[in-house]
């Protein structure tokens, strides 16, 4: 079926959205059947699954961390990860840079906003990403590069308010854009929509969708 879903998925996308299958807790034999099906990007939550996964699949998968990072466990992604979508601080983009520079890398980031009503959600608000963006150790930071921004809508079935921390996502990176980025061109992705909501997204102008029961089923809990 796996194959079947993505194609489904697929079809429902417009050009410039990139699907990123959420394969977190699934089986390498479930990616390596969405890999068949021509599918190359893969997001995980945690590193040390991520790890694992890397070095049993095909090498030129894109990996995707998409989950909350801790900065013990940075060390573990930086030599392939494709995209990192979470980055919630100052601290953690400079751990980052710092482990990319071992490995002399350039690695790319998303700046995650907390766009829901849920207090549980980690992200930055406006403000900090503002001083993040201004400050002078962001300057120095020589091996990450600020490709967008990341958001998770509230888990609601309330389409309008979905729809409206959408559209307040694209507002973010609007005024990111404009003031911080005008002139670089890999400032161009807007992370947002998942499973339930990824329709909404596309329609507020996401460029990436983290899709994972809708491709693997229901997510197997340890």
């Amino acid at each position: 079926m796996i194959k079947e879903n993505l194609e489904k998925i697929r079809a429902t996308l417009p050009d410039g959205v990139t699907l990123v299958a959420v394969s977190k807790t699934k089986p390498v034999s479930d990616l390596q059947e969405a890999y068949d099906a021509d599918q190359r990007d893969f997001g995980e939550n945690h590193a040390l699954e991520m790890r694992d996964k890397h070095e049993a699949l095909p090498k030129d998968i894109r990996w995707h961390f998409i989950g909350h990072l801790q900065t013990n466990k940075i060390k573990y992604i930086i030599p392939y990860v494709t995209l990192i979508h979470s980055i919630d601080s100052a601290n953690l983009l400079e751990a980052v840079n710092k482990e990319a520079k071992k490995h002399d890398r350039v690695v790319d980031c998303l700046l995650q906003f907390h766009i829901a009503q849920e207090e549980t959600k980690f992200g930055l608000d406006l403000d900090e990403a503002r001083q993040l963006l201004g400050s002078e150790a962001f300057k120095q930071m020589e091996n990450v590069r600020i490709c967008g921004v990341m958001g998770m809508a509230t888990f609601t079935d309330d389409r309008v308010e979905i729809r409206n921390e959408f559209k307040h996502l694209k507002a973010i990176f609007d005024t990111l854009k404009h003031d911080y980025f005008a002139n670089q061109s890999q400032f161009k992705e807007i992370s947002m929509g998942m499973s339930d909501d990824y329709p909404i997204a596309v329609e507020e102008g996401t460029t990436m969708v983290r899709v994972g029961s809708k491709i693997f089923g229901a997510r197997n809990y340890n």
